[in-house]
């Protein structure tokens, strides 16, 4: 039924659409072909002007509106260079975009035939041809260098001290891994990957694995102050790793190995401050479709301050600890006592 009423409001308007287009053939006809065709630019002249201001008008108004919607201010240092970045771009192109805009609309009124004016074909200029490539490819050209200046810095080594953190993407949730004691991450290979007691196929042979830390969920812990490379990677298809509050992004590739590094500078407190938000949270996003479970692969970003990170540390167990507790027996959790009249079975 609604695919009927669709047909028959389709056909509807072509019938008024072409007795429109009869009723001003009739009317040029008894007013007379050029007086009718003056009258009609006249109109369509002004109805441009009126169209223009309410195109600036709503544009302006969808930018209040959206406002709102829009990341508060950069978490990190690359961040503000990007910000810096976007605000150039958008200044120089808003510039030129309001420009020929109002030239456009205003040419349409100016211009429109009257019958009074006879038009003159212009057929070439090479001085205008130079003009409108030379300054473009200008602006292009420094609009680029500033882009390829912040990426490779971002992309570029890391400073001497810089946290390590790998996350590694996978279908459909991101895993993250935090050198222990030692400092350093060990070695991993994919053949030996399982989801029972490997995630990332780390080499236990490789005494630099026994204290690295494993976050299942991604949680991603960053310091304040405190350069963080990530160190990237998947283990099925192509993610991207995600950072819009710190202004970053990067690929997860399968057999390759990304970095990016940056330094956070607003912890989640002063943040929650900031927005007026006390549930802000910063997101670790997949910013690449990579299946049916896409929207879910989501992680948390704590910034923190040191004190509060080698705290959280020094509450971790090593992922190697945890699944292998029988070579740990200190580790193993403490069991409260229990009414020994009660039958109950306890692991050893």
């Amino acid at each position: 039924m609604s695919g009927l009423m669709l047909v028959f409001l389709v056909v509807l308007i072509f019938v008024v659409l072409y007795q429109v287009a009869r009723s001003s053939e009739m009317v040029a006809q008894i007013q007379g072909e050029q007086q009718f065709d003056k009258k009609r630019n006249k109109i369509l002249g002004f109805s441009m002007l009126i169209l223009m201001i309410a195109f600036f008008v709503g544009i302006v108004w969808c930018h209040e509106y959206m406002l709102p919607l829009m990341g508060p201010e950069a978490a990190s240092n690359h961040g503000v260079q990007y910000d810096f970045m976007f605000k150039v771009t958008l200044w120089v192109t808003g510039i030129v975009f309001v420009l020929t805009q109002v030239l456009l609309f205003w040419f349409c009124f100016k211009y429109q035939r009257n019958g009074d004016k006879a038009p003159v074909f212009f057929a070439h200029s090479n001085k205008l041809e130079l003009i409108w490539t030379t300054v473009p490819a200008i602006a292009m050209a420094v609009l680029v260098a500033i882009g390829l200046k912040a990426w490779f810095t971002m992309t570029g080594e890391a400073p001497k001290g810089a946290m390590q953190i790998e996350i590694v993407g996978k279908q459909f949730n991101w895993i993250s891994r935090y050198p222990g004691p030692d400092g350093e991450l060990g070695k991993k290979y994919f053949l030996n990957i399982n989801d029972k007691d490997n995630l990332l196929g780390q080499d236990w042979k490789d005494k630099r694995n026994m204290d690295d830390i494993i976050i299942p969920n991604g949680e991603l812990r960053l310091v304040k102050d405190v350069p963080v490379e990530l160190i990237i990677g998947s283990r099925d298809v192509i993610h991207d790793v995600g950072l819009s509050h710190f202004r970053m992004k990067m690929d997860a590739v399968p057999g390759i190995t990304t970095r990016i590094w940056f330094t956070p500078t607003i912890t989640t407190a002063e943040m929650k401050m900031k927005t007026g938000n006390e549930n802000f949270v910063y997101e670790l996003s997949c910013d690449q479709m990579c299946g049916k479970g896409h929207y879910s692969m989501r992680a948390i970003v704590v910034v923190e301050t040191q004190a509060e990170h080698d705290k959280w540390l020094k509450e971790q167990k090593s992922y190697y600890v945890q699944n292998h507790p029988e070579e740990f027996p200190a580790e193993a959790p403490i069991v409260a006592p229990v009414d020994s009249s009660k039958k109950i079975t306890m692991n050893k």
